[in-house]
């Protein structure tokens, strides 16, 4: 028995108004010599970093859905948050060139780190390539009120505004992610491939609530989460809301979660903290496949897939899911010319 294509929401999901931000599918890739080091004969990478618009990564799947909705809205200007460094804000910024809209991106200082690499390298030149306007404010209550201006602005302006949550993270986000399990499952099958376990973040919760949605719809795949912002119960009570959202956009039942595993175990400090195991994981996907990960989020992933290796047998098909960040590399510097020194 292979994937159930056949009881598959597929028209439900495509009633959705969604925006083509086009370079779908992305590759999915063996890794034989990173599966060797870690004791996995059917290593692949599924790699939603591969994208020509904004050098890639997961949130282009969850604008298309959010921008979709805002062009439908007949907005002109969107504003959306993150930390210093957030891919999202990058990803959002160059979805919005593409489109023509007016990009405004409220940041705050998320992460206990300061210094010219972090402050002003990484995301965030391209954030201003790409024409957003960058707002840094110190904390929450100041990120409000430059919301609250910002939407005061654009109506005695005569602009019409769409607001994207944090990572783009929401109900109808997380359909950007049933869209790409969906993509996946068909690669698979086209493979010869009928089961699989996928390694995937949780952070904001919208890509791991697709995943774990989609999953359960199409059976034979299971899902291992490792939380990369916030720990296991946080991360447990926002995945369901956001699973149940989604399936209700659906018309459908949300999954009974039997088939997947989450673990904060490689969080180490908080967000945004790389700690050893990362570092080793970026070298170790660097030196035996030439693939590039970041210290915030793809980095905790692969230290989990590095923990969790032995708990898979020899030839079960396992995917990892690559959601870009390499941008965000570049605003740690420092340690990172550290570690590829290791």
């Amino acid at each position: 028995m292979t994937f159930d294509f056949a009881g598959f929401p597929e028209a439900a999901l495509t009633a959705i108004p969604r925006v083509d931000l086009g370079g779908w599918p992305t590759p999915l890739q063996e890794a034989p010599r990173l599966g060797e080091a870690l004791g996995l004969r059917n290593l692949w990478l599924k790699r939603d970093d591969v994208h020509s618009l904004g050098a890639g990564g997961n949130k282009l799947r969850k604008l298309e859905f959010h921008l979709g909705a805002a062009l439908e809205a007949g907005a002109d200007t969107v504003i959306t948050f993150g930390a210093l460094q957030t891919n999202h804000g990058r990803q959002t910024a160059a979805a919005c060139a593409k489109l023509g809209l007016r990009c405004e991106l409220v940041l705050t200082a998320k992460v206990p780190r300061d210094g010219e690499a972090y402050e002003r390298s990484g995301n965030i030149p391209l954030d201003k390539l790409f024409g957003a306007t960058v707002h840094v404010c110190a904390d929450g209550e100041e990120t409000g009120r430059t919301y609250d201006r910002l939407v005061a602005e654009a109506a005695a302006e005569g602009r019409r505004v769409a607001t994207v949550p944090v990572g783009g993270s929401s109900d109808l986000g997380a359909l950007g992610y049933v869209r790409a399990t969906l993509e996946l499952a068909k690669q698979l099958e086209e493979r010869g491939v009928e089961r699989a376990h996928l390694v995937i973040p949780h952070a904001s919760g919208g890509t791991a609530a697709g995943v774990v949605l989609a999953t359960g719809l199409l059976g034979n795949l299971g899902v291992g989460i490792a939380c990369v912002s916030h720990p296991l119960d946080e991360a447990t009570e926002n995945l369901r809301d956001l699973v149940g959202g989604a399936a209700k956009l659906l018309g459908v039942e949300p999954p009974s979660f039997t088939h997947t595993k989450m673990s904060d175990s490689t969080l180490g400090p908080g967000y945004g903290i790389p700690t050893d195991a990362v570092w080793n994981a970026l070298r170790l996907f660097g030196r035996t496949e030439g693939v590039v990960l970041d210290p915030v989020y793809t980095g905790k992933v692969a230290a989990a897939l590095v923990e969790w290796a032995g708990h898979f047998a020899p030839d079960d098909h396992v995917v990892f899911l690559h959601t870009g960040g390499m941008p965000g590399l570049y605003g740690y510097a420092p340690e990172f010319a550290a570690a590829v020194e290791g």
